[in-house]
């Protein structure tokens, strides 16, 4: 069932020996054969939860601006933080969405701490650790496929919210993340990394499969589809939609707060948004931007 496997490299780097579950790769550097295991057969899924999912590079997230301070203070924990802070810049905004309607529009939670703390990434090893201490409701987030998500889930009633991205704009951006993000095979050519998505063999699985299987829930009360290209033309409609579904009472001014701190804008101008804070043996910005174009 799991095993961990060593893809063909790019010359220039070291072997990336991928975690494999359910014959899906996962980045080593913050999943485990156990995190994923128990995410899938044990971890109890609560009425109240609120689940953000996505395929990588399709809107997840909005980066934290928590604070750099503590990080410095113990070299062994700030690798750590690291790690797991990567896994997290994977896409853009509805992970700050969904904290900035959870705080009714206030910006504090979402400059004060940490994105991995206000909305855990409960399959990978740190996050799995936070998720089942906090209390209800939480905030959860995964690119799990449906497939692998927790087997409690069919008996809750608890909430998913699903964003897609057209693929054209995935593969492209998902492209230049890999060649940032030293815990991801470097692609050696764009052609190749087209094929293995297409074929489904890049690290979280085929975006086909991932969607097709998420959206078998379309008609389901407690599931909310909602595409990358409705929040960019249509940021403060689409913050409504998301406040009804989960039963959010934002005025206007509350609305207007969350969509200002969760524009595009706001998060690349904030340097836990843009990533420029990671060390270079993490995420190397000599490749590129990780906020690139916000299209």
């Amino acid at each position: 069932v799991c095993r961990t496997t060593a893809p063909n490299s790019h010359p220039s780097t070291m072997p990336v020996h991928y975690v494999t579950y359910k014959g899906i790769k996962f980045p080593p550097a913050y999943n485990s054969v156990h995190s994923l295991s128990f995410a899938h057969n044990e971890f109890l899924v609560r009425d109240d939860d609120v689940f953000n999912i996505t395929y990588p590079k399709s809107g997840t997230t909005g980066m934290s601006k928590g604070r750099q301070r503590g990080w410095e203070s113990s070299p062994g924990k700030s690798l750590a933080l690291y790690l797991l802070l990567l896994y997290l810049v994977g896409t853009v905004w509805m992970t700050e969405i969904l904290s900035l309607i959870r705080s009714h529009g206030h910006p504090r939670w979402n400059q004060t701490v940490l994105n991995s703390d206000r909305m855990p990434w409960f399959s990978t090893r740190l996050g799995l650790e936070a998720a089942l201490s906090y209390p209800s409701p939480r905030l959860l987030t995964c690119h799990l496929p449906r497939h692998i998500f927790p087997k409690s889930f069919s008996h809750s009633t608890a909430k998913v919210i699903y964003t897609l991205r057209d693929p054209r704009d995935v593969v492209v951006s998902y492209f230049y993340f890999c060649k940032m993000c030293n815990s991801y095979e470097d692609p050696v050519s764009f052609e190749q990394f087209l094929r293995d998505f297409l074929n489904g063999e890049l690290p979280h699985g085929s975006w086909f499969e991932h969607v097709r299987g998420w959206m078998q829930m379309k008609d389901r009360e407690n599931f909310f589809f909602i595409t990358y290209e409705e929040l960019k033309q249509d940021l403060p409609g689409s913050v409504r939609r998301l406040c009804h579904f989960l039963g959010q009472n934002l005025d206007d001014n509350a609305i207007s707060s969350v969509v200002q701190n969760a524009s595009f804008m706001a998060m690349r101008q904030n340097p836990m948004c843009n990533s420029v804070l990671l060390p270079a043996d993490i995420m190397d910005q000599t490749k590129g931007q990780f906020l690139r174009k916000g299209v």
